[in-house]
């Protein structure tokens, strides 16, 4: 019988974090979720009562040294964790960004990832088969103008999975980035509606530009960025580590 995987999923409430924790859960995954949105959780618990939830603000240390322990004994213990807190910043050139809007990037997504890793490697190591995630993006590749502090966040990430994979692996953990591109969803609609009325083009058109830059002309679903994440935290990929793994259509230069 195989052994029940015990997770760790921030910003779980919501988009691609929501559909990971639906994809642990529904894999049979005892899953433990953080969220700045207390409502979404709410009604991510009616949804999946099996679940533990707590409040959190990854932007706030304290916080996250009361949370993170308190969630992983209530697992009893830690197979994966998946970092996949983030926001997006300030649309804006360089010069134009506030030093408070870039610091607030830098401590959700880069920030709040360490805090809440090095609070879970001690348990992480305890494990048969860790695991981390780290949520970075096509920014994290290719750069996106108007969105510096963004991509150099994700940046980041890929830079701190590839390290902790050198320094764990010997303890048997495996960490990998995940790196989407345009996510289908009412987001990326609002987006589009958004472009279409500045620019007088219809909402198709804007989607064909979207998707301009990318091989196959669709957005990627959450649901198959969640199951790569399932993936990567399996047997099957039990010699996958230090890898940033691009789920984006195949996108050519950024937008």
């Amino acid at each position: 019988m195989a052994r029940m995987q015990k997770v760790l999923i921030t910003a779980g409430a919501s988009g691609i974090g929501r559909e990971m924790v639906r994809a642990f859960a529904n894999a049979g995954a005892k899953v433990a979720v953080l969220d700045v949105d207390a409502a979404a959780l709410a009604a991510l618990r009616v949804e999946l009562p099996a679940i533990i939830a707590e409040p959190c603000d990854l932007a706030d240390r304290a916080q996250i040294e009361a949370t993170v322990p308190r969630l992983i004994a209530a697992l009893g213990g830690l197979d994966v964790l998946v970092n996949n807190a983030g926001i997006a910043g300030a649309t804006a050139p360089l010069e134009q960004v506030k030093p408070e809007e870039w610091d607030r990037v830098m401590r959700v997504n880069l920030g709040g990832t360490f805090d809440v890793t090095r609070l879970a490697i001690a348990m992480l190591k305890q494990s048969p088969a860790g695991c981390i995630i780290n949520m970075s993006s096509a920014a994290g590749r290719l750069g996106y103008p108007q969105r510096s502090a963004y991509a150099t966040s994700k940046w980041g990430i890929v830079g701190l999975t590839k390290t902790l994979s050198m320094e764990l692996g010997g303890f048997g953990i495996r960490v990998n980035a995940i790196l989407p591109g345009p996510v289908a969803g009412e987001r990326m609609q609002r987006v589009l509606e958004g472009r279409s009325a500045q620019s007088g083009r219809s909402v198709e058109e804007e989607r064909a530009g979207a998707l301009a830059n990318q091989s196959l002309k669709t957005f990627t679903e959450a649901r198959e960025i969640a199951a790569l994440a399932l993936f990567l935290a399996s047997d099957a990929a039990k010699t996958i580590s230090g890898q940033a793994l691009s789920i984006d259509g195949d996108m050519h230069r950024s937008v």
